[in-house]
């Protein structure tokens, strides 16, 4: 007597697989990300002889017109409004918009002065300042080892400060901008392509007769084209770290975030030679050991690494 098998795999087996191929696919997504924005620097450094205000003009025009058609092609406008018709959250996305600007234009100029050493040490600091503000704004506790990650992260700023290389006020804005930034989102329910084609639809308005107005010397067709390509750099990053974050455990999130800033230093010395004398290294490696300090106390209490939303 013959029986007949059923050769299709256990529900639980399938499922297991189908989780996998989402956690694959989810790092795919998130490495592109983190690489695409550590390696960010070289395009604005490409842009280096244009003004950083005109570039940032660029930059919000041309992001807003490609976040506003791309979310017509999904036709995901039904999703945005309920956030617009709420003053409360129109008035923090305002607040973003402005933060996003700040820290954009600092990153540009950081990149035009050759200064990204201080932009990578301002993103390795970021978490850390995510998580103090959130003891100061939203009443959120911290533990020991938490404050003491905390502390380290700012010996890393006043180590700087006080060694003759001058305060790192471009690490400090670059962090404290983005920092602001996430906090505003947070208390705002919407998803990161949403919230940035409001901000930068905001932003056009001031941006476009800005760009109007502006006289500097004739720009090349070749470097007009550059700037063109802003929007598509500023977007596809995003939308990389969405599907990321739609597939990976947030903690997983945490710990790849460091990846960017780490690419940054990498850029930032081998390729644009940006000196690392003593005093610099010093607050680098401060900055590793306050991360450190909280990765490992995030991994026995088992919580998660804040992840900064979008960076430059």
């Amino acid at each position: 007597m013959t029986q007949t098998l059923d050769q299709s795999p256990p529900p639980r087996a399938a499922a297991l697989r189908q989780t996998e191929r989402r956690a694959r696919a989810g790092l795919v997504y998130a490495l592109s990300a983190y690489g695409m924005w550590g390696f960010i620097p070289l395009y604005f450094h490409a842009l280096s002889n244009v003004p950083p205000l005109l570039v940032l003009y660029h930059r919000i025009i041309w992001s807003a017109g490609f976040m506003v058609s791309l979310v017509s092609i999904r036709k995901e406008w039904k999703s945005i409004w309920p956030a617009l018709q709420n003053s409360r959250n129109l008035l923090l996305l305002c607040a973003g918009a402005v933060l996003i600007a700040l820290n954009w234009l600092l990153f540009i100029y950081a990149v035009a002065t050759k200064q990204l050493l201080q932009a990578s040490l301002g993103y390795f600091i970021n978490p850390l300042l995510s998580v103090a503000l959130g003891m100061i704004f939203l009443r959120e506790r911290l533990r020991g080892w938490q404050w003491l990650a905390v502390f380290i992260a700012l010996s890393a700023v006043f180590n700087l400060a006080l060694r003759g290389v001058g305060f790192p006020w471009l690490a400090v804005s670059l962090a404290g901008s983005f920092g602001l930034y996430g906090l505003v989102r947070k208390s705002v329910d919407i998803n990161s392509m949403h919230g940035l084609t409001i901000e930068s639809a905001l932003l056009f308005p001031i941006a476009a007769p800005m760009l109007l107005v502006w006289h500097p010397k004739p720009i090349p067709l070749p470097t007009i084209g550059l700037l063109s390509l802003s929007g598509v750099i500023t977007a596809v990053p995003l939308l990389c770290f969405g599907a990321a974050l739609r597939r990976l455990q947030l903690s997983t999130m945490g710990f790849l975030q460091y990846v960017g800033p780490t690419l940054q230093f990498l850029v930032a010395v081998c390729l644009f030679r940006e000196p690392l004398d003593s005093a610099r290294l010093g607050s680098f490696a401060l900055c590793w050991l306050a991360i450190a300090v909280y990765v490992i106390d995030s991994l026995v209490n088992r919580r998660v690494t804040p992840v900064a939303d979008e960076p430059e």
